[in-house]
């Protein structure tokens, strides 16, 4: 299994309303493109200067899948996303292969 992190660094002004769009929006249309089996929104607790942390965690079953969701979705749905909150936010992603999970 492939964990696809996304690392957000939002501005507080706009958290709340970021955060609803990402619940209600965005990773509904992420989910949608087929390539993943579940996902998480964690807060991430730590204080960051002027925003708040959170990680998004996709679950794809294999590398390619997740390949296929980077090269025919991603470009799209990170485009809208920053189009929406450009300069509001700070973003990292990582690749993680899950190799044990109780």
């Amino acid at each position: 299994m492939i964990l696809y992190n996304v690392t957000i660094n939002i501005d507080a002004t706009i958290q709340k309303e970021w955060l609803i769009w990402m619940k209600e929006i965005h990773i509904p249309k992420v989910m949608e493109t087929g390539c993943f089996t579940e996902n998480k929104v964690c807060r991430i607790l730590a204080e960051e200067d002027g925003g708040m942390a959170y990680s998004i965690q996709y679950f794809a079953p294999d590398m390619t899948t997740y390949i296929k969701y980077q090269t025919e979705f991603a470009p799209a749905l990170q485009q809208e996303h920053t189009q929406k909150y450009g300069g509001k936010f700070g973003a990292f992603r990582t690749l993680l292969e899950v190799i044990h999970s109780a």
